[in-house]
């Protein structure tokens, strides 16, 4: 039977509603942005953000959407955020739950990692464990909150939600129990909550799923602790799954010519291609390609083409054929990275954790085409919107646009 594989938009084009844009590839349509900014030059407006969170921004309708944790005592308001795309003027900001004793969380995170995703005039929040929300996204008043959810989280939140079919898919893999959960858009009721099929020694990850069509009906791609695992949208049964020991998963999957390309583990990265479908375990009979030499551990891969290109956390950049997975080039960047790479203006943008971001010609040979700075940590994975780009640091919120 004929393979049919779609990555599942149901997002208008003229927005960035979600984690990595309306596709959840990291690709940018539209209008040039600039490919040179610093802290003066391209600058349409900047703004600072109370707290600390790594949630990417998400663009719709004029507004910008971003998640932050807020100190208080020993304990946080976690809080959702709302500025006008033309002046970066607070719209509304929105405290979505007090919490009386902050959570341990590792040194990297944040307690507000995911991002916002906005769909059909509402915003939905995501704080991991403690919590998720549906706003309006107007005035961000509260449509429902789900708490039930609840599991041990370790080193705090990281994965984002992903939408379809009125399903708000997140995975939920804490220190113990861990599992892939769906929510009713509409009501903020459980849909379904399915245990994760295998028992890993270390039980712990950060994933953000993925939705395509295979063979005509929705599946979530949601790679997880010891194994990878593609579940029914509509009812949460496990389909198929492949085999690798790993824990603390973090980049999203990316789905292209019939295949899975995702990372199962962080400590000993390996970043795996897969084909889509069947029954069971696959393990044997599905895997296509498998590298080690510089697969990430926190950045998500990016397909363009038939090419794939991915970096490692300690900044090895790679461009690889996504089909067969024979490596074209393979340089090192300066610094450590977490955010993933984007695909803006034909060029690849990797976005190291200290400001510096570096253009990469789009191509089997390798070419740096410009690099630009800015102070401040930077672990958020830009946004582009109609000739703009969002960038995020741990402080300042920026827009930057062409005069």
């Amino acid at each position: 039977m004929l393979l049919e594989v779609i990555l599942m938009c149901a997002f208008s084009a003229g927005d960035w509603p979600q984690f990595r844009g309306p596709n959840a590839d990291g690709h940018a349509a539209g209008p040039e942005t600039p490919v040179e900014w610093s802290e003066t030059k391209n600058v349409a407006w900047k703004t600072n953000i109370p707290g600390l969170g790594w949630s990417s921004p998400a663009i719709v309708d004029g507004k910008v959407f971003v998640t932050t944790a807020v100190p208080r005592g020993e304990g946080l308001s976690l809080r959702a955020m709302a500025f006008d795309a033309k002046t970066g003027q607070t719209v509304w900001d929105r405290e979505v739950r007090a919490i009386e004793k902050a959570p341990s969380i590792h040194t990297k995170n944040s307690h507000a990692s995911p991002t916002p995703l906005v769909r059909d005039g509402a915003v939905f929040v995501h704080f991991g464990a403690q919590g998720m929300a549906r706003l309006a996204a107007a005035d961000g008043d509260p449509q429902w909150t789900c708490f039930e959810l609840d599991y041990p989280p370790l080193h705090g939140n990281g994965g984002s939600p992903v939408l379809h079919d009125g399903k708000l898919v997140v995975v939920c893999d804490g220190s113990k129990d861990p599992f892939v959960a769906a929510i009713d858009a509409k009501t903020g009721k459980v849909a379904w909550k399915t245990p994760r099929g295998v028992k890993a020694r270390i039980s712990h990850s950060f994933v953000t799923p993925t939705i395509a069509m295979v063979e005509g009906k929705a599946q979530v791609m949601a790679p997880g602790p010891d194994h990878f695992a593609a579940y029914d949208l509509s009812s949460g049964a496990e389909l198929w799954r492949v085999l690798a020991p790993g824990w603390s998963v973090v980049p999203q999957p990316a789905i292209g010519h019939g295949l899975v390309f995702y990372n199962h583990d962080y400590d000993h990265p390996e970043l795996m291609a897969v084909k889509l479908g069947g029954k069971g375990d696959v393990t044997d009979s599905h895997v296509v390609w498998r590298i080690k030499r510089g697969a990430p551990s926190t950045p998500s891969p990016l397909l363009v083409g038939d090419e794939l290109y991915f970096i490692s956390d300690d900044g090895i950049a790679s461009c690889v054929n996504a089909k067969s997975g024979e490596r074209h080039w393979m340089e090192r960047l300066d610094g450590n990275y977490s955010a993933s790479p984007t695909f803006a203006n034909g060029r690849v943008l990797f976005l190291n954790e200290t400001g510096l971001a570096t253009w990469v010609k789009a191509d089997k040979k390798f070419a740096v085409l410009g690099t630009n700075e800015l102070p401040g940590r930077t672990f958020a994975t830009p946004a582009f919107l109609e000739g703009a780009m969002y960038l995020r640091t741990d402080e300042t919120l920026y827009k930057f646009a062409l005069k």
